[in-house]
């Protein structure tokens, strides 16, 4: 933005600072600014400048806020400065890291090298690690232009030699897929994979294309693909002569068995786990970030920090290395992975370099061509409330100040200038400016993590007191794509097949009938029976999903009629629960409620003064809630959310606006530990209102709670958060407005009933940390309204994950790392008859440590006092079963070790990694198995899908089979899971849905799944057109629901943008599709091609239909009935003297059908 440019421009302090730049008088020492103010001077210089700069500081948190703020001060838009982060070196040859970070870096790299990058930030731990050299990034990084010629092989040798990984469907960075003439590339330095359609072997389209819908976005001409590792080797010729060369050289016996094992596995083409310990042989020299600023510019912020961080960084480095060292894995000649402090400072000091210090500090090893002083001052955020900011801003004004206030968005500046003008003050909204008004007001859309003011120049700017949110909005996840894994069928799978049941999922295979070639699902039941499904009926088809997925289910026969009643019993099942779902709405529709007053500016100040920035999730569900508030009647929400997503400060907007009514509130806990925490977070967020927060549960003596129970009658007390304690008789409440039941899915429905029937006209408002399934949520929609937090925020960072073989060395590498940053450890052993055992191991590689062991057989006190201990940081490692799973939250544990992690579900795996990564530090969660044990392919689907959705919030995106159940049987309660696992979740919930649409007295959706076809007809997905089993399956389901003209185009043009022009017999599948749909929709069931006709089959024998097929002009004189077998139905014959086209008769037929009536 010009206004910054021009405030620096008038600063002499800056201008000397620039002007020394310029010339090489450095390195400049300028002392006085804070971080606010460091990264203005920073943005300054390099619009002036015009070199690309490098800014060291000594933590990657503040590397990471000076990034958005410069960022921001540019305001444009676009990024101008980047975070190059540090990384984890994997050294160990067991297990396999996420290598996001890796990635992260070789994007900023291709930046810079591309001009792309103006500014990088990194902590001096990014500093000092080695890197790609730059020749080895350029060689490795090539360009795809639009108007290029590229041959797909040539484009999938290079992907690979630069490190990418070849997959059916890319879903991840680093990743590559060909299909035909369809490339898709996810490369480092983007945010979106890109698509590129070949035709021949030149490019016909290029395009962005989403993750989650695989679908096209925004075009592009050209794109800069980089490498996906930072060690790489020109080809596994190259990396096995290496190899073979160290072997050779390496005298210790276990190194040379490792060595010698990673040359076996390059020789066989197999990646290797550790390939980071080869970085000095895949590169002769080493390289570092300096590398890459040939003619840039060194910042380095707080030296003196630097110093110390650097000195405890590599001491930490030379620790791991030296025991990676004992245990043979590594060698010394291998051991450069850092270069050294006084390097890295003799290189920044060859380089133009200034050094901002905040306070002066003797720097002895230093000599400074100049010493610039500065005195400017970090100003308090505005908080939104008008009458405050005018007791700031008018004494300036009076002084002769020109005032910048930062208001966020467009829409808030030019509201608060409005409001700042009817106030008599001297304000205006501008977008930009690059003079200064003194005397004057100019309110501008933006926001910085501080305030800054200059005295010398006068000029004053101040901030709205929320840190903006630069990052970009993740993509939301679209609707109907969370349970992708639903369609991920593998050979193997249960299924349930509508009308059969239960078999198991043998493949898709190609049958030739009568000279016509068709795809079939085959499936197998009990004993030999085998069921083979038209892919045209893919439809009738569900993956089965129950609690008793690995192998226990029993499967049907397909000559018994049990399956049958296995469905009708189901089917009353839900019959029972909708009309008690029903009764209940109505009952609840019917009672009368309070209806709260709409928001007060106290509200509104509550809500200004959260620290971060709301989601959209969040801001929509508390409109809901707060639209629910208001109604005459009362409000039962569910809210459910992803560990972390916020959920806690939308309840507490809701418990806000039920004060401010003079109502009472109440927090219903599972556990006195949540209820404790839960106790502290809102004396915190509560605190400078007169709002009166208790907490009741063992914690409390008697004494205490007969007192609180005192006030709470005589409405002393506005909020009282407690467990199970709650529900005793002698609680009441002066005055009772909401009340809020977290953790919704670990209480008994006895106690939620009980609290409901406690207070019948109170709102009630359920937490719930299970994401409900949509499906779900459409099934019973209107009977309980839902609210759900999809999307995670923006404030954190993925947790480096790894899988690995148990290996004491590593854990206690794992530990060590945390407990030298300060941290604490979680470390999950879930038996606790051998718990104690497993402490005294842990206890012997880490002796210095304090160690803890918690397990649920423990008393509520004992548990508690452990809790209190671990957030007081009284312990260093706690020893715990999966009790943490919904514990507290201690942002000081950042480091998860799992034992056994494959005898876990996904659900709970993902819950526990939740627990870390709740902080701005950096965590790590290793999932480990016992050595040398051979992992069932269920668990290894578990574990590498543990690694790979590393990010926070990757919750809904997994979209597993355990949560799913347990979010159904959380909602629909236990006496319904027995149904549930008998015929398999989609089942059920057709069934649910069905049940309840009848008890509202509507119409049931046509039971069109319930319709077979069988046509002589090539209609089939061949494998030349998509080659992958998983996505044949995806698509032939589409196909099968497609039900309107519009599904149908929708069908074809995924196709088209995904794999390319479909071949004919596709495009009649999706005619097919349709037709079958249409036609069943008007009660046929059947519909099989004979050498008289095309026999169709309806449920039961509708004249009306019958009588307009037989008056449809274009079928005159073509349609008979057959009503003398035991099957009635109608014949469409072929047009005299022509062969039969069942396609286009079909077509004619639901023409005639869907036509207006004369």
């Amino acid at each position: 933005m010009k206004l910054f440019k021009r405030i620096a421009s008038e600063l002499p302090q800056y201008r000397r600072m620039a002007e020394n730049l310029r010339e090489g008088r450095t390195p400049t020492l300028l002392v006085g600014a804070s971080e606010i103010h460091k990264a203005h001077l920073i943005y300054a210089a390099a619009c002036e400048l015009g070199r690309t700069l490098l800014v060291i500081t000594q933590e990657e948190s503040m590397a990471r806020s000076l990034t958005e703020d410069i960022n921001a001060m540019e305001g444009s838009g676009e990024e101008i400065a980047f975070l190059y982060p540090s990384r984890e070196f994997a050294l160990r040859a067991s297990g396999v890291a996420s290598r996001e970070y890796e990635q992260i870096r070789l994007g900023v790299l291709a930046r810079i090298q591309s001009g792309e990058c103006r500014i990088v930030c990194a902590s001096i731990e990014a500093v000092l690690q080695h890197t790609i050299p730059p020749f080895a990034l350029a060689s490795r990084t090539f360009t795809i232009d639009q108007k290029g010629s590229y041959s797909t092989e040539v484009l999938a040798r290079r992907l690979v030699k630069s490190g990418y990984e070849s997959r059916e469907q890319v879903e991840g960075t680093a990743q590559f897929s060909i299909r035909g003439g369809i490339v898709d590339i996810f490369p480092p330095n983007h945010n979106s994979p890109v698509r590129l359609e070949l035709w021949g072997d030149q490019i016909d389209t290029m395009a962005y294309f989403d993750i989650q819908s695989q679908r096209r976005t925004e075009r592009l001409d050209k794109i800069t693909i980089t490498p996906a590792n930072e060690v790489l080797f020109d080809s596994g010729e190259e990396l096995c002569a290496r190899l073979e060369e160290l072997v050779k050289k390496t005298r210790q016996e276990e190194p040379k068995k490792l060595y010698q094992a990673d040359l076996n596995r390059a020789r066989d083409g197999l990646p290797l786990n550790a390939l980071d310990r080869y970085y000095t042989l895949a590169y002769d020299t080493p390289a570092s970030l300096f590398d890459y600023l040939d003619g840039g510019m060194v910042f380095v912020s707080e030296y003196a920090n630097i110093r110390e961080r650097a000195k405890t960084y590599l001491w930490q480095q030379q620790e791991d290395q030296k025991q990676i060292l004992e245990d043979g894995e590594i060698t010394r000649p291998l051991m450069d992975f850092d270069d050294t402090l006084p390097f890295v400072i003799h290189r920044a000091c060859q380089m133009p370099s200034v050094f901002l210090d905040t306070f002066a500090r003797a720097n002895q090893d230093l000599t400074f061509t100049e010493l610039l002083t500065i005195n400017p001052i970090q100003t308090s955020f505005f908080s939104g409330e008008l009458k405050l900011l005018r007791e700031d801003v008018t004494p300036l004004l009076e002084q002769g100040y020109a005032v910048t206030v930062l208001a966020g968005t467009q829409k808030a500046a030019a509201s608060l200038a409005h409001d700042l003008k009817g106030m008599g003050l001297p304000a205006e909204y501008v977008k930009d400016t690059d003079s200064i008004a003194y005397r004057k007001i100019a309110v501008i859309a933006n926001t910085l993590s501080a305030g800054l003011e200059y005295p010398d120049l006068k000029v004053s700017l101040i901030t709205t007191g929320r840190p903006a949110e630069r990052a970009r909005r993740r993509e939301r996840f679209k609707k109907g794509r969370q349970l992708q894994s639903l369609t991920d069928l593998s050979k193997g799978d249960l299924v349930v097949h509508v009308s059969h049941g239960i078999g198991v999922f043998e493949g898709v295979q190609q049958l030739n009938m009568q000279g016509v070639v068709k795809d079939y699902m085959k499936i197998s039941y009990a004993g030999s029976d085998a069921l083979y499904v038209p892919v045209t009926q893919m439809d009738l088809v569900s993956r089965y999903i129950g609690a008793k997925e690995d192998g226990t289910v029993r499967l049907n026969s397909l000559h018994s009629g049990e399956w049958q009643k296995t469905r009708a019993r189901a089917k009353k099942a839900v019959e029972d629960i909708a009309e008690e779902l029903i009764k209940l709405y109505a009952k609840r529709m019917q009672a009368p409620g309070f209806p709260f007053s709409p928001d007060t500016e106290w509200q509104k100040d509550f809500e200004q003064r959260f620290p971060y920035v709301e989601t959209d999730d969040q801001l929509k569900c508390i409109e809901e809630i707060k639209a629910d508030m208001e109604r005459g009647h009362p409000m039962d929400r569910v809210l459910c959310g992803d560990v972390g997503f916020g959920k806690t400060e939308v309840a507490m907007r809701a418990c806000f606006k039920c004060i401010m009514d003079g109502k009472q509130c109440a927090v219903l806990c599972p556990t006195t530990i949540l209820a404790w925490q839960h106790y502290q977070s809102f004396l915190k967020r509560f605190d400078g209102f007169p709002v009166k927060i208790e907490v009741l549960s063992r914690f409390r003596t008697p004494r205490e709670q007969k007192a609180i129970l005192e006030k709470l009658r005589e409405g002393r007390v506005d909020i009282l958060i407690g467990t199970h304690r709650l529900v005793q008789k002698d609680v009441e409440f002066k005055d009772l407005g909401l009340a809020i039941v977290d953790e919704e899915q670990r209480f008994g429905v006895k106690h939620k009933e009980r609290f409901k029937d406690c207070y019948p006209n109170v709102d009630m408002l359920t937490l719930s940390a299970t994401p409900i399934p949509r499906t779900l949520n459409m099934a019973i929609s209107g009977i309980r309204d839902m609210s759900t937090i999809e999307e995670p925020p923006q404030d954190r960072h993925p947790v480096q994950s790894y899988v690995i073989e148990f290996d004491l060395g590593i854990i206690g590498d794992a530990i060590r790392k945390e407990l030298r940053r300060g941290g604490q450890v979680y470390y999950i052993h879930n038996r606790i008859e051998t718990i104690d055992l497993c402490a005294s191991r842990i206890h012997s590689v880490v002796p210095d440590a304090r160690l803890a062991i918690a397990h649920g057989q423990m008393e509520e006190r004992e548990l508690s006092e452990i809790w209190r201990q671990l957030l007081e940081h009284e312990v260093d490692i706690l020893i715990c079963t999966t009790i943490i799973e919904t514990g507290v939250d201690v942002a000081n544990c950042n480091t998860l070790i799992i034992e056994n992690a494959d005898h876990m579900g996904l659900s709970q795996l993902y819950q526990l990694r939740g627990r870390v990564g709740r902080s701005s530090r950096r965590a790590y969660a290793y999932f480990t198995f016992t050595r040398g044990k051979v992992l069932t392919e269920v668990a290894q689907k578990r574990l590498s899908a543990i690694r790979e959705f590393t990010k926070f919030g990757s919750g809904f995106r997994i979209a597993m089979r355990d949560l799913e159940i347990r979010g159904a049987g959380s909602l629909l309660g236990a006496q319904q899971h027995g149904h549930m696992e008998a015929v398999g979740y989609d089942m059920y919930l057709r069934l649910l849905s069905d049940a309840i649409a009848e008890k509202k007295g509507e119409k049931p959706q046509a039971q069109t799944y319930e319709c077979l076809i069988d046509l002589r007809l090539d209609a089939h997905i061949p494998e030349s057109y998509i080659g992958a089993t998983a996505q044949r399956i995806d698509v032939y389901k589409k196909i099968a629901a497609v039900r309107t003209q519009e599904d149908s185009m929708e069908v074809v043009d995924e196709l088209i943008d995904r794999f390319g022009d479909p071949p004919e017999a596709v495009l009649s599948l999706v005619d097919v599709a349709l037709l079958r749909n249409t036609l069943a929709s008007y009660g046929f069931e059947e519909i099989s091609e004979k050498p008289q006709g095309l026999l169709l089959y309806p449920n039961v024998l509708n004249m009306e239909v019958a009588g307009r097929l037989m008056t449809a002009p274009a079928l005159k004189g073509r349609v008979a009935i057959n009503a003398t077998t035991s099957r009635p139905h109608l014949i469409l014959k072929p047009r005299s003297g022509r062969k039969l086209d069942p396609v286009e008769t079909l077509r004619t037929a639901a023409e005639a059908l869907s036509a207006p009536r004369a």
